[in-house]
């Protein structure tokens, strides 16, 4: 018999995710959960894969992320979060998911929450947390690659950030997709801040001090030759560039290196498995180019981000959950206070 004591659960809509999303410092919670992870008060288990072909032939994926937070956020959660890549055709959305928030202490289920907006803004958040350590001093132009949801959050939240930038490129191989965004973001930019679409990946590339990847791509087209002295690559997307471009960073950092590793899709999981990238820790007179450190290293001070202003950086964050379950247990806490959410009996 269930206990009447026990309290209900709580859901958080789409629309109550966006709403106490909007007065969140994301980067400076992220930075908290990294600093957390860098001093060993987390457990992030592994990633379970699921993939498949629906019955129309198309690839669709449910990915299933826990992790564990100890410290001032102690809390446990789980995002799930599926995929397909026809759905905008379909006028859904490509991601949709849940996370899932736990009780440390009796692992029950506290909160239930809308994934895909949430997972979006972690992502961003990532790559502003990383930009807050690694982006040169003069960047001004912001360039991305991929116009769907993920560009979007990136740039309004980038450019909210870091108001020094004066011109956004766009890139996207729909060019309707591309002048779709640019019409949503042309409002909401600075008048100063230029808003210009590209016309080849290779032109958006070759103006960016800032260049962030966001899409679906499973074949690296980016070349090393295109890079401009000092730009600093989020590769989000994690296949745009090819391993030229990795083996030419000055710096080449991850969210997690055990995550990154272990993958064996990503491109680079795949130059580790071929010995071409080493572990962090690998003596530097080892062949393969050696990875540099973590985002938790550079928050917690241990490793040197930017060494020269002209220093080519490649970021490349696979996706930690951890950053989600501390994202989700904020918002919780929020919505708590707040009064926010539908009542859920269990």
């Amino acid at each position: 018999m269930i206990s009447p004591n026990l309290s209900p659960i709580l859901y958080l809509s789409r629309h109550d995710v966006e709403s106490i999303s909007s007065t969140l410092d994301v980067p400076d919670i992220l930075r908290n959960v990294f600093q957390l992870h860098a001093d060993n008060q987390t457990v992030l288990a592994d990633e379970a894969y699921l993939g498949w072909q629906n019955m129309q032939g198309e690839s669709v994926r449910s990915l299933c992320l826990p992790g564990y937070l100890g410290g001032k956020i102690n809390m446990a959660g789980v995002k799930i979060i599926n995929g397909n890549q026809a759905n905008p055709a379909r006028g859904l959305l490509r991601a949709s998911g849940l996370t899932v928030v736990i009780d440390p202490l009796t692992g029950l289920i506290l909160c239930i929450m809308e994934a895909a907006y949430l997972s979006a803004l972690r992502t961003a958040g990532v790559t502003a947390l990383a930009a807050d350590l690694l982006l040169a001093p003069e960047a001004q132009v912001l360039s991305i690659i991929g116009t769907g949801v993920l560009a979007e959050m990136h740039i309004r939240l980038l450019t909210a950030r870091f108001p020094k930038f004066r011109q956004v490129i766009l890139y996207d191989i729909d060019l309707s997709r591309a002048e779709a965004l640019s019409a949503t973001l042309r409002p909401i930019l600075k008048a100063e801040t230029r808003l210009d679409l590209a016309k080849s990946a290779e032109e958006a590339v070759r103006q960016a001090d800032f260049l962030v990847t966001c899409t679906t791509t499973t074949t690296g087209y980016i070349f090393l030759e295109w890079m401009r002295p000092g730009v600093l690559i989020s590769h989000v997307s994690l296949d745009d560039v090819l391993p030229e471009v990795v083996l030419g960073a000055d710096r080449l950092y991850v969210d997690d290196w055990g995550l990154v590793k272990a993958d064996t899709r990503r491109l680079l999981g795949r130059l580790y498995r071929e010995g071409v990238i080493t572990d962090m820790d690998t003596p530097l007179e080892t062949l393969g180019k050696r990875v540099d450190g973590t985002l938790g290293d550079l928050v917690a001070g241990r490793k040197v981000g930017r060494m020269r202003p002209a220093d080519m950086i490649l970021f490349n964050p696979f996706g930690c959950a951890l950053a989600d379950v501390g994202l989700a247990a904020q918002v919780y806490q929020e919505a708590q206070k707040r009064c926010v959410g539908t009542s859920l009996p269990r």
